[in-house]
């Protein structure tokens, strides 16, 4: 079943490489969407999906990348649209 997670992650999550991570860790498990920062200092992300491999993803972006200090990831379930070809990096 494919699914769709929008993530907030909150700590010392910029400038250590999260989102280049990120989008390899999301290549690896085939899930299609985007990330970006936040002028708050957050990463915001939308990933899509099999749902086994967007919660992997997800548990990713639980620890980050070694440099990351994450404090907290909200994690909000939406309908899976399928409007990506790919994973991008937004700047």
């Amino acid at each position: 079943m494919n699914v769709r997670a929008h993530v907030f992650v909150r700590g010392y999550v910029q400038g250590v490489f999260y989102r280049s991570e990120t989008g390899l860790e999301a290549k690896k498990q085939g899930v299609t969407g985007w990330v970006r920062n936040l002028p708050d200092g957050r990463v915001e992300a939308v990933f899509e999906g099999e749902e086994t491999s967007v919660k992997r993803l997800v548990e990713f972006c639980r620890r980050g990348p070694l440099e990351a200090r994450v404090t907290a990831v909200d994690v909000f379930w939406e309908n899976y649209t399928g409007e990506f070809n790919r994973f991008e990096i937004r700047y």
